[in-house]
């Protein structure tokens, strides 16, 4: 009987014992919490609001308080494809990525029930929205615009659940395999298109490049064949006014020439033997010319008489005058 007293009492202390180790570190464990470093604690007392703890270690009470951590860095959503209808009635398959960040913690917590499925289906809606709102080559061209129009879809709502849109990306657009057959078709259509036009500008530019050289050449073989011709006018201009000029001055010269012969003639006294005797000569110059006519001067008898008055002077001087001989005097 002692010795099952003994036990009895043994396995009650260890019964008593355990339930307070249990009670100990279930208490541990409701009371002291630790919030890491980029989330922060939401503590609720028998299911009410009570606080926010920032990150670190903090004491709650015992089987009344409950900590829900809620992280307020920036998390990024990415949405599984989606179909949806363009403007010209093309079905799409588009997925997109949404950044957001919860900025009130009480509101995520209390005025959605899961603010994470809330985006989610929100997103979904305002791709429908704003891909039914644009065309085929909108939709595929446009990915910023597509960005801002269903951020601005998003924003007002998602800011009554405390969580910021900061920005949303289109990850990727799939069109239907016929349109994309299509559209291939229509890139290498432009392709050959683009080819063509560009292989006549160039041979219009090469046409009229050579044309352009034609035309330089043409002119500047004009201005060669003007500029000779306007040479060569200039040479014979100048050619003709030194040869005007020379002879201008040749007849000043002999001009000058006969007027000091004549100033002489004036000033000496000529013998009437001796201009006889120029008489004569310029007589016999003239009977002498090749010329088939002959001029008979008005004054030849009187010439006649000269060359007798000279012919007698001589035979009186008993000779020619300076020791020359005298041509006979021409008949008349």
């Amino acid at each position: 009987m002692l010795i099952a007293s003994a036990l009895g009492a043994t396995v009650a202390g260890v019964v008593i014992g355990l339930a307070v180790f249990v009670l100990v570190v279930g208490f541990l464990r409701t009371s002291i919490k630790v919030v890491q470093q980029g989330c922060v604690g939401v503590v609720k007392r028998f299911g009410q609001f009570r606080t926010i703890h920032q990150p670190g270690l903090h004491l709650l009470m015992p089987f009344a308080d409950r900590m829900e951590k809620v992280d307020i860095r920036e998390f990024p959503r990415t949405g599984d494809q989606q179909a949806v209808i363009t403007k010209d009635n093309v079905s799409l398959m588009v997925s997109a990525t949404i950044f957001c960040q919860v900025t009130d913690v009480k509101l995520a917590l209390f005025e959605v029930n899961d603010f994470g499925l809330a985006i989610d289906q929100m997103a979904r809606t305002a791709l429908r929205a704003v891909f039914g709102e644009l065309t085929l080559d909108q939709s595929l061209s446009e990915r910023d615009t597509i960005n801002s129009k269903m951020q601005e879809h998003m924003t007002e709502a998602t800011l009554k659940w405390g969580v910021r849109l900061n920005r949303i990306e289109i990850l990727d657009i799939t069109p239907p395999t016929n349109v994309l057959q299509a559209m291939s078709e229509q890139k290498e259509a432009e392709q050959h298109k683009r080819a063509a036009i560009l292989k006549s500008e160039g041979e219009q530019q090469a046409a009229i490049n050579s044309a352009e050289g034609r035309k330089q050449a043409a002119i500047l073989e004009a201005e060669g064949q003007k500029s000779a011709v306007i040479l060569g006018a200039e040479a014979q201009k100048q050619a003709l006014e030194l040869r005007a000029d020379g002879e201008k001055r040749a007849t000043e010269l002999r001009g000058e020439g006969e007027a000091a012969a004549l100033t002489a003639i004036d000033q000496a006294t000529i013998k009437t033997n001796t201009l006889a005797i120029m008489q004569l000569r310029a007589l016999q110059s003239v009977a002498t010319s090749p010329n088939s006519k002959v001029v008979v001067p008005y004054e030849a008898a009187g010439l006649v008489g000269a060359a007798q008055v000279l012919v007698d002077a001589m035979k009186n001087a008993g000779g020619p005058d300076g020791g020359q001989t005298l041509p006979p005097p021409p008949s008349a």
